[in-house]
């Protein structure tokens, strides 16, 4: 049977062997421990497993479908009740906390793409030839760095598609780009860096991270040309987004990117180049890797987050020689190396051409929903403001004057809408005008419209509220 292989943990207490199994699973039902629907182990395999008489297990399992806590039909076994006395109070309880957690219906909250679009038949496919090619060996304990065949494709993928200069050697896999951030920051905080400059407006949890670590995150003015280099302080690492500013959306500038380079060599720093969301350029081609300009100088970090899927705990780094021996040890101290199967499947997907596929689809796709939103609001208000580069999955909207960010914000969750502002991404101790980071990546193909009609209506209603206070 489907269900003999079951392990079931019941403790039986006292003298009288039925009545101690009837009373173990009943408060097993009870209490919720055995779920509705959950199907029991056969009599004899219990009976096994517990060294008593099949006939004891089988008279227990009488008394408590008799009584309501279970159920029993020719063929199909055992299984705990749907409506046993306690199920209904159990899933009320249940309903009432997932409505609690449920948030609201349409979302733009920026750092997703489209779930709905993940290439599921794609990656599946790469899956299944990628484990029917792989050799017993990669099942076990491998390199720290990753599997040699992801880290072979995208050396050839980074040096194609962004311009990295970069062997497979150098390269090392990681379970998303906090636990890369996480690496280096411990490896810098040991060789004697005393701090890590970043950006001034992004990610609180980035901050928070470094400083996890022993590295304080010092701010850096960010202006229409990205980062200003010339305040970075010495003996700092330097973290940098500057093929799309999170979340300003500025390019840096040309001559900073320079600036930045001379700046690491001369003073023996490094740089962190965080290429979130790099392959998403749509007003021209995508802005080459900063790494291509000093890769001794440059460590250049990528993540499948943006391109397929946050669920796909993968990213990777691009480390330079002098650097690598510190870093794969602090990744051994880590967590030895991550799931090879999705690495082989992703190794796959790029070699096949499946991954550059999805990244084409998907850059026309946001292309479009960017050129909505921008026509959407250009009707919403007299005169948007949004600003920065057409790339990436984001767009920041500065609110026109009299409208407040959090005002703005509490208005579209009444509204069912999830919006940010620059609050979100900002020091407490800098200021921003008030403004709107908008993730049109995020809802689904057919919650966008509704998402972003919200967002106008939301708008408008604050523009009226606002143009009494102006006159």
């Amino acid at each position: 049977m489907a269900a003999a292989g079951l392990d079931l943990h019941l403790e039986l207490a006292g003298p009288r062997v039925r009545a101690a199994l009837e009373d173990a699973l009943r408060q097993a039902v009870q209490t919720g421990r055995l779920a509705a629907g959950t199907r029991l182990p056969a009599s004899r395999t219990l009976a096994t497993d517990l060294g008593v008489a099949r006939n004891t297990v089988a008279d227990a399992y009488g008394q408590l479908v008799a009584e309501g806590w279970l159920t029993a039909r020719q063929g199909s076994g055992t299984h705990v009740a749907d409506h046993g006395p306690a199920g209904g109070a159990a899933r009320i309880a249940a309903a009432g906390v997932a409505a609690e957690q449920r948030e609201p219906r349409y979302s733009l909250k920026p750092g997703l793409p489209d779930l709905s679009e993940f290439p599921r038949a794609a990656w599946l496919s790469a899956a299944r030839r990628a484990i029917a090619a792989a050799p017993s060996a990669a099942l076990g304990y491998g390199d720290p760095r990753g599997q040699p065949e992801l880290r072979a494709a995208l050396a050839s993928y980074l040096a194609r598609a962004r311009g990295v200069r970069a062997t497979a050697d150098q390269i090392v896999i990681c379970s998303g780009f906090t636990q890369g951030l996480s690496l280096l920051s411990r490896v810098l905080a040991s060789s004697g860096f005393a701090a890590m400059a970043v950006e001034a407006y992004g990610h609180r949890h980035h901050r928070e991270v470094i400083e996890a670590h022993g590295l304080p995150a010092r701010p850096v003015p960010v202006d229409a040309h990205g980062a200003v280099i010339d305040q970075v302080p010495d003996r700092a690492a330097l973290l940098l987004t500057p093929a799309h500013q999170f979340p300003l959306g500025v390019a840096l500038a040309p001559e900073r990117r320079q600036q930045a380079i001379q700046w690491a060599a001369h003073g023996g720093t490094v740089v962190i180049e965080d290429d979130y969301d790099g392959e998403f350029r749509y007003d021209r081609r995508a802005i080459g890797a900063m790494q291509a300009l000093a890769p001794e100088h440059v460590i250049y970090a990528g993540t499948a987050s943006k391109t397929l899927s946050p669920a796909v705990r993968l990213a990777w780094l691009v480390v330079p020689h002098r650097l690598l021996p510190d870093v794969v040890s602090a990744k051994c101290l880590t967590d030895r190396h991550g799931s090879s199967l999705d690495e082989l499947t992703l190794a796959e997907l790029i070699s096949s051409g499946g991954y550059d596929r999805h990244v084409r689809r998907s850059r026309l796709r946001y292309l479009r929903r960017r050129d909505r939103l921008v026509g959407a609001l250009a009707r919403a208000l007299p005169q948007p403001r949004v600003t920065g580069v057409a790339a990436g999955l984001h767009a920041l909207l500065n609110l026109p004057d009299g409208m407040g960010e959090a005002e703005v914000v509490a208005a579209a969750a009444a509204r069912g809408l999830v919006l940010e502002g620059m609050g979100s991404y900002r020091p407490a101790e800098i200021d921003y005008p008030p403004s709107l980071v908008i993730g049109y990546g995020t809802p689904p193909a057919h919650a966008f419209t509704t998402a972003v009609t919200r967002l106008c209506a939301v708008l408008q209603a604050a523009q009226r509220t606002a143009a009494p206070a102006e006159r």
